[in-house]
């Protein structure tokens, strides 16, 4: 086996770096008991993939290179909907997924995603790291996956005009906008009396471009990542939705893991997501910032009265009989009274 000169100087790199723990690790590595796959779908850039990468490092070490987690973001291995299938029937072991597209498998899971009912992150993590979310799990588990107790965030969303400022629900009346092809967003929308479109993102940009709608709504970072302030000029901090991805194994894999190895994995992986929320807060906070350079108008309207619409239009009293009556109560315990 020869090692060219490149190859021995990462090598001896990754040593020193590991405290001189040297070859016997490396060799050790090469022959993980259990190698496994982690799948999500977002870009290499995002603090996501990095605080994954940084997961499965600190894994394979704990666990002396007996577990060795391949991760693989960016939707590599496939969309959200086979990746689904995929982690159901073992193909991955491990995957994240948002609450809103797990809803075709556990229709709870899409609670998080009710409109304005989370006003900030306070909020939202009392509701997802307490009852709220311990329910949600439980009907994970009875959809037969296993899943991590901490959700990784994807941020609140907003909503951008190339017409006007959203200040309130009547600025909403009649507005044409891109929503992705869901029934929550197109309910709510319409609860609004706006003109909601369902289009895939591939081709947001060119629909605000050519006016087939005014505006659209997603998380700031993604709003800069696609070039939108090119084709809109108002963004409302509406935070008119929250999504996060829960951490969802395949149970055949994650019960063929030892206990010692299932304690070093999920402190791991729910430590990373605690981290994952800070970095993506921080990151909306910056972006903010990079979008006014931009030439982007920002507007924080209050959020009462676009509840109210909602309430009036018989939005959450429609959702609530979805939900039922359960996991509807446990979500009003943590944001207060809508229905």
């Amino acid at each position: 086996m020869s090692f060219s000169r490149r190859t021995l100087l990462k090598v001896s790199a990754a040593s020193a770096v590991l405290g001189g723990i040297g070859a016997p690790y490396v060799a050790r590595a090469q022959s993980a008991e259990f190698s496994y796959k982690f799948a999500n779908n977002l870009p290499e850039s995002h603090p996501f993939v990095a605080r994954a990468r940084e997961m499965a490092a600190a894994i394979k070490t704990e666990t002396n290179g007996r577990f060795d987690l391949q991760v693989f973001p960016n939707s590599q291995l496939g969309s959200d909907t086979d990746m689904l299938s995929q982690v159901r029937s073992g193909g991955v072991e491990f995957f994240t997924l948002s609450g809103l597209i797990l809803a075709t498998l556990v229709p709870a899971a899409s609670i998080n995603g009710i409109g304005f009912a989370f006003p900030d992150y306070p909020t939202v993590w009392k509701a997802m790291d307490g009852e709220l979310g311990a329910y949600v799990r439980g009907e994970i588990n009875k959809a037969g996956l296993e899943v991590m107790d901490k959700i990784w965030d994807n941020g609140f969303r907003q909503t951008t005009s190339s017409t006007k400022p959203i200040n309130g629900p009547d600025d909403l009346k009649g507005f044409k906008i891109r929503v992705p092809v869901s029934p929550l967003w197109t309910s709510m929308f319409k609860a609004f009396d706006a003109s909601p479109a369902s289009i895939n993102f591939s081709e947001v940009y060119s629909a605000l471009q050519t006016k087939i709608v005014e505006g659209q709504e997603n998380p700031l970072a993604l709003i800069s990542a696609a070039k939108l302030y090119e084709v809109q000029k108002y963004c409302s901090m509406t935070n008119h939705m929250w999504d996060g991805f829960w951490f969802l194994m395949n149970r055949r894999a994650w019960a063929a893991l030892p206990d010692d190895i299932k304690t070093i994995v999920a402190k791991n992986v729910n430590a990373a997501a605690v981290k994952e929320r800070e970095d993506t807060e921080k990151l909306n906070a910056t972006v903010k910032q990079e979008l006014t350079g931009k030439g982007l108008v920002f507007n924080q309207p209050e959020v009462g009265p676009f509840r109210d619409k909602l309430r009036a239009a018989g939005f959450y009293a429609e959702w609530k009989g979805k939900y039922g009556e359960k996991a509807w109560d446990l979500l009003e315990k943590s944001v207060g009274k809508l229905s």
